[in-house]
């Protein structure tokens, strides 16, 4: 079964000989791999690239442990470049090459090589690509498979496909698990055994239980408002465990660094500004959230909310929670300051856009209640609500998008139309 990642492919195919180092980053078992050493280099072979010009080296692999030392792979890369022509040299799970820095910065200052890499998430963070290869690197973000790429292969309907995906989520190895049990046990497995076990050896964690505890905490709220001072109150009251705020900033960081989770900054929309505290955290992937509660608390409605903020981070925008301050006056003739919500607000070069996320607009009060802060934007950037009882885009009498959850999700230019 292949599944066709051509997000990432053309990411990668639009950066080939731009001078840079090509780093593929994201969580583990997200696919990094695969995007390299098979659907990028078929590409290459497709595209008239002779075998010997291609140089693979998956370091993990036991019959490729020598070259984790640089004076064995140096001069070996060194000695496959026998001509003038481009070489492309693909290099997995690098992190296990000792000093990988400094050979990946000698390999892209040779004019006639071009390096991508992927690495690991315990090791290899997105923001190493900022420090350790001193503006060489070009990073490429790869998610979990989104919902459409997740149908491309799924045999049944669209909503069997949403209650499975929402359930399981889309790590592409969930895929190959033949029943509901196995997939379970896959992803339980997963968790404990590599990204809690990453995480814990790379920051030399002493106290592992606290961090699952967070992690707990962190799944039963996806999407609501918190910040490290809340997470310790929370710690108190529930856990009767006291752990400072510091040390919550730490793990919460830790679990961001390594993908698992993400955050959304609150941002006023008027004021122009961000509000630094409190965030909302969503997870990358909801088969491994579900998995952390042992699949209880599966409310569709977070379960929806989580997956949208995800497809938008897929299709590169920035995603911020919108704020709208506004002042009522109460029945005493006193000011009262009210601040009003928008899920999503979305930025990507020019284009910007609101959206709120609900389950249902059974009546005009619910549609009221959702597009009440949308129309007090102030601007004319494109205002929606996404729901799975829309019957078809539509806008109503006030400019809003009404878009059905699937009409969104499976249209990877759904929000170019509208």
């Amino acid at each position: 079964m292949e599944i066709k990642r051509d997000r990432y492919l053309n990411l990668l195919i639009g950066k080939k000989q731009n001078g840079l180092i090509k780093v593929i980053t994201g969580m583990r078992r997200c696919g990094k791999s695969y995007l390299l050493f098979n659907l990028f280099k078929n590409y290459l072979l497709s595209e008239g690239v002779s075998k010997n010009h291609i140089v693979e080296i998956a370091f993990d692999a036991y019959e490729n442990k020598p070259f984790r030392k640089p004076d064995v792979l140096y001069p070996f890369l060194k000695k496959q470049i026998k001509d003038d022509a481009l070489y492309y040299v693909l290099l997995d799970e690098v992190q296990l090459l000792e000093d990988f820095e400094a050979v990946l910065n000698s390999l892209a200052r040779m004019k006639n090589v071009d390096v991508y890499v992927t690495g690991s998430n315990a090791r290899f963070l997105s923001k190493d690509v900022i420090t350790e290869f001193r503006g060489r690197g070009d990073e490429v973000r790869i998610y979990p498979l989104s919902f459409a790429e997740f149908m491309s292969v799924y045999p049944g309907t669209k909503q069997d496909g949403w209650n499975e995906y929402r359930l399981f989520g889309g790590l592409p190895l969930v895929l190959t698990q033949p029943d509901p049990d196995q997939k379970i046990a896959f992803l339980k497995s997963l968790f404990e055994e590599t990204y809690i076990s990453d995480i814990v050896g790379r920051h030399n964690i002493r106290n592992r239980a606290e961090l699952e505890e967070l992690l707990n905490i962190l799944s039963s709220a996806i999407g609501s408002l918190t910040n490290p001072e809340k997470l310790s109150a929370t710690f108190r009251s529930v856990k009767n465990k006291k752990i400072s705020g510091t040390t919550i900033k730490k793990y919460v960081d830790y679990l961001c660094d390594s993908f698992l989770i993400d955050s959304a900054i609150r941002y006023d929309i008027k004021g122009k500004k961000y509000i630094a505290t409190p965030v909302k955290y969503y997870f990358t992937d909801m088969g491994l959230r579900n998995a952390r509660l042992n699949f209880r608390q599966l409310e569709e409605t977070h379960s929806m909310e989580n997956i949208i903020y995800n497809e938008l981070k897929i299709r590169g925008f920035n995603v911020d929670v919108g704020v709208i301050v506004r002042y009522d006056t109460n029945e005493k003739g006193n000011s009262i300051r009210k601040q009003l919500e928008i899920d999503f607000v979305c930025n990507k070069g020019s284009k910007r856009f609101y959206i709120q996320s609900a389950y249902a607009l059974p009546d005009g009060t619910k549609t009221e209640q959702e597009q009440r802060s949308l129309l007090l934007t102030g601007d004319f950037f494109r205002r929606m609500i996404i729901t799975k009882d829309a019957p078809a885009p539509q806008y109503n009498e006030n400019g809003i998008l009404i878009m059905n959850l699937y009409d969104f999700l499976l249209d990877e230019n759904s929000l170019d139309h509208c």
